[in-house]
């Protein structure tokens, strides 16, 4: 049973970058077990799919129906799980909203182990190990699973997308409806950005920037970037209602693991730092030099940020029109 299982999540018909991620964690595992990575996939009638072949399935599952089109917990999980069935090492998925949802029903209907955000997966002696983040990010865990099989949730931005041409066969399979709730509608938010949780680029405020009005510095940086970068925010700005919840980034709010991460005007509590602590690279401005956040970071501003930033983004702007 050396076969790995990989779930593709998709959003209207098109497939999510954190599925191209687990198809190189999946692509990685079952070369070292010798085994093929089978990709799975539900969604709309016309879901395209292409793309797993080109990142290393060998084969894809393909269950469309427009009682699909949205994320159902219910049909999602008994699809997949009659699936896994069939003998597969690992099911990998990408832990987001929905892979958060799904994980645990998963192993739960396959009884066996969950690994959950998890930022690295290895075969060591033979046995899979996972790794992934406790105690807010102070430490890493590493398990080594004895199970048969194994359910992992993988960090979205810490698995490189890698082109592995592999047959990629489609075969079309039947939506098992498990009945239970049903999501009906999906409202996208007025200006819709792209998320925290998958941005390549992070630029995250906090109370330093004193007033809600005062984020639009913060939103012409991240513009600069030109729609790689996400806004992001702490958890006291957030529930000062100055930004949407969706943006919040720490331990009650998303888990970010972009390429950069700028952090404005945030003091750094603990709870802040479980959120983006994995990220490759961390700047923080603040105007206080004993600030916690200092001391993540791998680049230290201390200023006046109404003075630093908006030099920043014409210098982004400048690079970026050379």
């Amino acid at each position: 049973m050396a076969n790995v299982l990989v779930v593709l999540e998709q959003r209207d018909g098109t497939l999510k970058r954190v599925a191209l991620e687990a198809l190189a964690a999946g692509r990685a595992l079952a070369d070292h077990l010798g085994g093929e990575v089978h990709a799975i996939a539900l969604g709309p009638p016309g879901l395209s799919v292409e793309a797993a072949g080109a990142h290393g399935a060998d084969k894809v599952f393909v269950a469309t129906d427009e009682a699909v089109r949205l994320y159902q917990s219910g049909p999602y999980a008994a699809t997949i799980a009659a699936k896994a069935k069939e003998a597969y090492t690992a099911v990998l998925l990408g832990a987001t909203a929905l892979g958060k949802d799904l994980a645990p029903r998963l192993a739960a209907r396959l009884v066996c182990p969950l690994a959950s955000d998890a930022t690295e997966v290895a075969v060591e002696g033979g046995a899979l190990v996972v790794q992934r983040p406790i105690f807010a990010g102070k430490a890493n865990l590493r398990l080594r699973v004895t199970a048969a099989q194994v359910v992992v949730s993988l960090r979205p931005n810490n698995f490189r997308p890698v082109e592995a041409a592999r047959a990629g066969a489609v075969e079309s399979i039947a939506v098992v409806d498990a009945g239970g709730a049903r999501t009906t509608s999906v409202k996208a938010p007025e200006h819709a950005t792209v998320d925290v949780a998958e941005a390549a680029i992070v630029v995250a405020g906090g109370r330093g920037l004193k007033d809600a009005e005062h984020f639009a510095i913060l939103d012409d940086l991240a513009a600069a970037f030109g729609g790689q970068a996400a806004v992001g925010a702490s958890r006291a700005v957030v529930d000062a209602g100055w930004r949407a919840h969706a943006e919040q980034v720490g331990q009650t709010g998303k888990t970010v693991s972009p390429n950069l991460y700028i952090a404005v005007g945030i003091s750094g509590a603990i709870q802040h730092l479980a959120g983006m602590r994995t990220a490759k690279v961390i700047v923080a401005i603040n105007k206080d030099k004993d600030a916690p956040i200092f001391k993540a970071a791998d680049y230290g501003i201390v200023g006046d940020l109404f003075e630093v930033v908006p030099r920043l983004t014409e210098e982004v702007r400048r690079i970026r029109s050379a």
